[in-house]
Formats: structure tokens, C-alpha cells, sequence
């Protein structure tokens, strides 16, 4: 894991605010879900992607029927 040197104060609520030069580098844009993990003691902040339901594909990601599914399973899914 690598140290940015960045300290953060959480207010009342809760919250932290993301410096910008870290959301540039990860392209965190404003309105972006981020996905929280928790490794031992550790809280991992990651930029949620949704992924293919069958593949885990990430590329060009639609909503059928509530999941999430790519392009070519869902072609695949349709000459069923």
C-alpha cells in the first residue's frame, strides 16, 4: 500500500472530504458511487463499476430486467 502523506479530519457526521488531487489521479468525478470494504482493521474505498452479472465484464454496462449485464451476454441471452 502506498502513503500519500494526506490526513483527513472526519466531521459529526461522519465525513471526510477526498482531496482533489486524489480524485483527479483516480477519476473520481463529483456524483460518483464509491464502494466501501473492510480488509482487518482497514477501510478500502474503491470506485464502484458495475460488472456483467455472467462475465464480469465492465465495458458498456446496461440494466435488463434489474441486472446488470454487457452486450454480447446479453445477445447470448436473447437467441435462447
Amino acid at each position: 500500500m502506498k502513503t500519500t502523506g494526506i490526513v483527513r479530519q472526519m466531521d459529526s457526521l461522519g465525513r471526510i472530504v477526498l482531496p482533489i488531487e486524489l480524485r483527479r489521479t483516480l477519476d473520481i468525478a463529483q456524483k460518483d458511487s464509491l464502494e466501501i470494504y473492510v480488509d482487518g482493521n482497514r477501510i478500502i474505498l474503491k470506485k464502484y463499476e458495475p460488472t456483467c452479472a455472467f462475465c464480469d465484464n465492465a465495458k458498456d454496462i446496461i440494466q435488463y430486467k434489474g441486472r446488470n449485464i454487457c452486450p454480447r451476454c446479453l445477445a447470448e441471452l436473447k437467441k435462447l
